[in-house]
């Protein structure tokens, strides 16, 4: 059962744990960089039980959402990067109570072709667990796994793996993030005593309705998942990486992303951001382990979260809470319970269901990080909201995200 929010307000780690989502925006735009075009840009990751989004799938398939190229314009064909990879990354977990690694147990990554006169890209799919790695380029009938052309309606590639393979989308969907976020900044001024103290406008104006995301949606068994193994938790992330002209036949990593905002919600130097952005959070569990030369090396961005949160309003001994809840930067996901952000947290505090796509992470985190004083950025996904916005009804089966604009 969803937490009430009077539970998640008494809930000090669960603020904390998703306090990015109040600072700033989901992850739509972070770490401005000459080598980061568009297409290397993570907007949103979501994970959950298929069945929690439909009622007749299998009981046993998680969903892997992972969107890129945030404001893409409605009409407007866009593209994934034929210059990079797009990583779903893992760890198993025995537990939701267990620290998180940053250990990268399997991996789904995604690399794409030139498109062809229809507009769609060829997809290379490799899939890594178990210390087992195979790559595929051919769906279960022997075609070519393609992406879905603006116009099209979703190619669905069921690509063979063991244990029965996975489901593979990749093309235009409209952003289903939402958030006011222009009078949020406003209110972020305010609660940091930058300015006039206001809230939120009724109703609130959602900033990305009308715009559209390039999404990659993977569908796999727990089977596939587990490896053999009892874990029922995952640890999950998302990156992108691009050939390092530095070091010639390696790779790069641009771009991470788990909980909503963690990384440009609560920094504000570009440096930083590209710093964290090329590292995994294997090095934030270093950090948090007392690793030294890992600390060192994060004291700045430390630092720098550090004077974010309090000029939000938290204590010294919050803040050192507050870090320990929300790193290394996951997205947990137990599959014992139904999926939702806020469904349910571990003794840290910490998100520990994964997040569906209507789920209003920015409501849930105004309310707990105000302590109740906003009730939220009156946006929601269904609407109406202010000019009359609202997103298109979700898909009712795979790849679920709606239509494109």
């Amino acid at each position: 059962m969803r937490k009430s929010i009077k539970a998640i307000l008494a809930s000090t780690v669960l603020g904390l744990a998703a306090v990015g989502a109040f600072v700033a925006a989901s992850d739509h735009d972070d770490g401005e960089a000459d080598t980061k075009a568009r297409a290397l840009n993570l907007t949103d990751l979501y994970v959950f039980r298929e069945i929690d989004q439909n009622p007749r799938a299998k009981a046993d398939d998680l969903i892997f959402v992972m969107n890129t190229n945030p404001r893409s314009l409605a009409r407007q064909q866009y593209y994934f990067s034929t210059n990079a990879r797009y990583e779903f990354r893992l760890t198993r977990v025995l537990g939701k109570d267990d620290p998180a690694t940053g250990q990268t147990d399997a991996f789904f990554r995604l690399e794409f072709g030139a498109p062809d006169k229809s507009g769609q890209q060829p997809i290379t799919l490799t899939a890594s667990r178990a210390g087992v790695t195979r790559t595929v380029k051919a769906t279960a009938d022997g075609k070519p796994i393609l992406t879905t052309p603006l116009t099209a309606r979703p190619v669905v590639n069921q690509v063979p793996l063991d244990r029965g393979g996975v489901s593979v989308f990749a093309g235009l969907r409209e952003d289903p993030f939402f958030f006011d976020v222009e009078q949020f900044f406003r209110v972020r001024a305010g609660l940091a005593g930058l300015g006039p103290s206001v809230g939120f406008r009724s109703p609130g104006y959602d900033f990305t309705a009308g715009y559209n995301v390039n999404a990659i949606v993977v569908r796999a068994p727990m089977e596939w998942l587990t490896a053999g193994s009892i874990a029922k938790t995952f640890d999950v992330w998302a990156t992108i990486s691009i050939p390092d002209p530095a070091k010639p036949g390696e790779w790069k990593q641009v771009e991470r992303l788990a909980r909503p905002a963690v990384n440009e919600g609560l920094l504000l130097t570009n440096d930083y951001l590209n710093t964290l952005n090329a590292v995994g959070p294997d090095f934030e569990a270093a950090v948090l382990k007392g690793d030294k030369a890992a600390s060192e090396a994060a004291a700045p961005i430390v630092g720098e979260v550090s004077t974010v949160l309090k000029l939000l309003g938290n204590s010294p001994e919050r803040v050192g809470a507050l870090l320990g809840a929300f790193l290394p930067d996951v997205m947990r996901i137990d599959t014992t319970g139904p999926s939702g952000y806020a469904n349910d947290l571990n003794r840290r505090g910490s998100p520990v269901r994964g997040r569906m796509l209507k789920d209003d992470v920015i409501d849930i985190t105004l309310q707990v990080l105000s302590n109740g004083a906003v009730k939220g950025d009156n946006v929601s996904y269904d609407g109406p909201n202010a000019g009359g916005t609202r997103h298109k009804p979700l898909l009712g089966e795979f790849p679920y995200l709606a239509d494109p604009n």
